[in-house]
């Protein structure tokens, strides 16, 4: 393994082991979480679970979500473009459709594909904290959440009147926004407005993007309801994101909005959590920008539905139950007129035995055009004292084909519309460590996946098209931890995260494959969040990642910010190594860029 890849590794245990001795007692608060059908502290949960705190997004060298979640271990990010334009979301080698996005525990999958799972990402100023499930997790969400699932949690109160910000960046970008909160003796709303463009880091690369969010709470004082709405437009150069990298002049369009209601009611030993959702995406696709007429695409989806979620306390232990039923459609001048109606039903029951817990459970998913499945699954896990405990889940989990690779045609890609669904089990042993200054935890994990889908052709030539065409076994560990201390006065943090994955086509051997057989082999995030001073934090980011196909890069990023009672002033720089890569689709990733920002807050 290269010296770049282990120095980090050795610096930071080395950093963490004689930091020990300086170590000051603070209170660890407990985050009970909402990525799950039964409400536990972090602690409690026998899943590998990570929780991206509202300190972690504050201090880190991020601009957007996609950035931020580079630097989680098991996820991987492919983007094209600057800024998140247009990234996938992937967890533990999977695919980009294998991962299902939850805002506010609300499904936000898009039914076209998964290229539009992070279309919805919300800014990082609006987000609470971002719960990871990685490992199966059909059981507890249903279809889709195939490699794990990522809930994204909104804040309910800025803590000020109004936040004004203001940005200016690389590739003349331009960032601007505006947050208020109004508060009346019996609601809480939340509105934000905020709009980022750039001319782009080469040939058509350019972008512009709005952000409209709201968030109300209402009867506050009594039974509380939450109203929360998103809407995100976004449009960009895509010079060689789809089709082939000479395809120079493509061009996309997209809107994505979330709207739901929910409300929590505690009867005795229930607790309800009712809400309805609709969800919609449109996305317009021009493969020469200038001349529509050449080749256009729009889609336009939408998914209204409704849930009701329950939990019940009794001597057994924990229950946890609940239904959802969605009406999801689509209306595209490719994929034609499709409807399809979704049912979502489980059951799990967590038993406690002293130090033991138990969790089986089972869902049940109908797709009207996919018939029944059932994803019966268990979590175990040992708490050897308050801070030290291991676990092991199993499970099956299972993804349904996209609209996309169903029947999708173009130049040069076909869909196809005899796939099978995806079907997989899934299993994990770990163990975690939880202090008031230190994490830790280690998973090793193996997903063997049957029916894979994937876009493949067999000679240079031909067409992508979509088959179900091997099986694929997944291997892989993962690590991470992290060590509070204190130097030079001020608290510091450090944050160490490596995942090794290893895929193996057990059938055939593809010689062209567009997705599956690319994942992260090995990926080292390091991470030092500093305090300077009382006004100054710092956090400088490194990252080694190496793909299945042999290319390697590494990336180093920082931030450093002035922070005043009323004043927030950023400085972020990105991939300062100068680092030239891909990412994916041969679309190279921007060079050193930097951001200058100002926050200006009303208290």
């Amino acid at each position: 393994m290269k010296k770049a890849f282990i120095l980090p590794i050795i610096f930071m245990m080395g950093f963490l082991l004689q930091a020990q001795d300086s170590i000051q007692t603070q209170t660890l608060e407990e985050v009970v979480l909402n990525a799950g059908r039964i409400a536990l502290p972090l602690s409690e949960n026998s899943r590998t679970i990570q929780i991206v705190s509202q300190a972690d997004i504050k201090q880190s060298t991020a601009t957007n979500l996609a950035e931020l979640l580079l630097s989680v271990a098991g996820v991987d990010i492919r983007r094209r473009g600057a800024g998140g334009q247009q990234a996938d979301l992937y967890i533990r080698g999977g695919s980009f459709d294998q991962t299902l996005l939850l805002i506010d525990g609300v499904k936000a999958e898009d039914p076209q594909t998964g290229h539009h799972t992070l279309n919805i990402a919300l800014p990082l100023e609006l987000i609470e904290r971002i719960e990871i499930v990685k490992g199966p997790a059909a059981r507890i969400f249903g279809a889709n959440a195939f490699t794990g699932a990522i809930n994204i949690v909104t804040k309910k109160d800025l803590e000020v009147k109004a936040m004004l910000s203001a940005g200016l960046g690389s590739f003349e970008q331009t960032q601007g926004g505006l947050s208020l909160q109004l508060e009346q003796d019996n609601s809480k709303q939340i509105f934000h407005v905020s709009r980022n463009t750039s001319q782009g880091y080469r040939y058509n690369t350019d972008f512009r993007n709005l952000n409209l969010f709201t968030k109300a709470s209402f009867n506050t004082q009594g039974q509380p309801i939450d109203l929360m709405a998103s809407f995100i437009d976004r449009d960009f150069g895509a010079n060689g994101f789809y089709a082939t990298p000479s395809a120079t002049d493509q061009y996309e369009a997209t809107q994505a909005s979330l709207v739901s209601l929910q409300t929590k009611i505690n009867k005795e030993n229930w607790v309800f959590t009712p809400s309805i959702f609709w969800k919609r995406n449109q996305d317009e696709y021009i493969y020469i920008r200038n001349n529509p007429a050449v080749y256009r695409n729009l889609h336009i989806s939408n998914k209204v539905g409704a849930a009701i979620m329950a939990n019940y306390s009794s001597s057994w232990g924990l229950t946890g139950m609940g239904i959802d039923v969605s009406q999801v459609s689509i209306r595209s001048n490719n994929l034609g007129a499709r409807d399809r109606t979704q049912f979502t039903a489980f059951v799990e029951q967590r038993f406690s035995f002293n130090k033991l817990d138990v969790t089986p459970g089972v869902a049940l998913n109908y797709f009207s055009d996919f018939d029944f499945h059932a994803f019966p699954g268990m979590d175990v896990g040992y708490a050897w004292n308050t801070k030290f405990k291991t676990y092991a889940n199993f499970g099956y989990t299972y993804r349904i084909p996209t609209y996309t690779d169903l029947y999708y045609a173009d130049r040069n890609t076909l869909g196809n519309e005899n796939l099978e669904p995806e079907d997989a089990f899934s299993w994990e042993l770990g163990f975690q460590y939880h202090s008031t200054q230190n994490q830790l935890s280690l998973a090793i994990f193996n997903r063997d996946t049957d029916n894979l889908i994937d876009y493949v052709k067999f000679d240079e030539g031909a067409l992508w098209e979509a088959q179900n065409f091997a099986a694929l076994s997944t291997t892989g560990f993962e690590f991470q931890g992290s060590q509070k201390l204190h130097l030079w006065g001020q608290p510091q943090k450090l944050q160490l995260a490596y995942t090794y994955i290893d895929d193996a086509i057990k059938e055939v051997q593809v010689p062209f494959s567009r997705y599956a057989i690319n994942s992260l082999k090995h990926q080292l995030s390091a991470t030092a969040q500093l305090q300077l001073s009382k006004q100054w934090p710092a956090s400088v980011n490194y990252r080694y990642l190496e793909r299945t196909n042999g290319t390697n890069y590494r990336v180093f990023d920082a931030s450093l910010r002035y922070v005043s009672s009323q004043i927030t002033w950023s400085f972020i720089g990105n991939n300062l190594l100068d680092e030239s890569f891909s990412e994916t689709n041969l679309v190279p990733a921007a060079g050193v860029n930097f951001m200058i920002g100002v926050q200006y807050r009303i208290n």
